[in-house]
């Protein structure tokens, strides 16, 4: 049911972004080696007298969102609010149900969409934003962030943001840092919340896009969502939406999946500073523990081959004092 007194991104943004400053920079953060790590390196990048100095305009950092920036679990957020909107046109337009994804969907059974594979999970995001303006879906999504909430934490899904991440998106933008997400979600999702919640706004976000139009209706020009996908910003491809939204290279780059690795391989390649952040997810207890195996989130590539990269691996359960802003 809707919690119609969830407090909104924007008020949670604004108590963070008031807060009084601290000497330390990350005080959600426990005092280990993958704090000193961040610190060190953002110190190198902006002190003027250091070797690894980076003026501000190249200090360009990449945050993955789903697994890095918010909980991704039990399955990405969009896919839930997908859902949502599924059952509500199913229930106007039985027509629509034409494929099993579809199907299992209407019934809320995530896990008969997940058993279709990526290719259902895609048919379900197609059927249930199409024919939406931009602006009338950002707003459905917004509020649908806002009012409803987790099945396991029981706190509205615009909360499940990680504090710890939070205060670094803030200490780098306070070191002359500029931040985007780079995110396999779709772009129009998570620019409908990304300034308030993450202080990033929209055209700071790079995602996989879908097919869009545009038209005057009524004297009234318009930007209608049309269902399909044009650029899957995922894996391989999320280097090339660095390319084409950012359009240089980051030298600092956070992800927590194997769907990161190519973006935190481009980011750490060739001379001069870089810096590669994975988040393990290995608190049960605050959120939940996976890795090598699972339906979303599987991080083998970055276990295995991210030290030799020189990569942070960040345990979450060790590392992190606090998880979530309301905690």
């Amino acid at each position: 049911m809707p919690d119609t007194h969830a407090p909104c991104a924007a008020a949670l943004a604004a108590l963070w972004l008031a807060a009084p400053a601290f000497a330390d920079p990350l005080p959600s953060w426990n005092d280990t080696g993958a704090k000193s790590a961040i610190i060190e390196f953002v110190e190198a990048v902006t002190d003027p007298a250091s070797d690894d100095y980076v003026t501000p305009e190249y200090r360009i950092a990449a945050f993955d969102n789903d697994g890095t920036l918010w909980t991704e679990q039990p399955v990405y957020f969009q896919a839930l609010y997908a859902l949502d909107v599924l059952q509500e046109k199913a229930k106007a337009d039985p027509d629509i149900l034409t494929t099993d994804a579809l199907k299992a969907g209407a019934k809320g059974d995530v896990g008969g969409v997940l058993a279709t594979g990526m290719d259902g999970l895609l048919e379900v995001i197609n059927v249930s934003h199409s024919g939406l303006t931009v602006d009338e879906f950002q707003a459905d999504a917004r509020d649908w962030l806002m009012n409803y909430t987790h099945p396991t934490t029981e706190k509205p899904y615009i909360e499940m943001v990680y504090q710890p991440m939070l205060e670094l998106l803030s200490y780098l933008r306070d070191e002359g840092f500029t931040t985007y997400i780079v995110s396999g979600g779709g772009i129009d999702f998570i620019r409908a919340f990304s300034e308030d919640t993450y202080g990033i706004p929209p055209w700071q976000v790079v995602g996989t896009e879908g097919n869009t139009s545009f038209e005057v209706v009524d004297g009234l020009p318009m930007l209608t969502k049309n269902g399909g996908v044009t650029f899957v910003d995922d894996k391989e491809g999320k280097p090339v939406g660095i390319i084409r939204h950012i359009g240089r290279k980051p030298i600092f780059a956070a992800g927590n999946s194997d769907g990161d690795f190519a973006m935190l391989q481009y980011t750490t390649s060739g001379e001069g500073p870089s810096f590669g952040l994975l988040v393990h997810h290995t608190d049960a207890a605050r959120e939940f523990a996976y890795d090598r195996d699972g339906h979303i989130g599987t991080l083998n590539r970055g276990l295995d081959e991210g030290p030799g990269f020189g990569w942070t691996i960040v345990d979450m359960a060790q590392d992190w004092a606090k998880v979530f802003p309301t905690d």
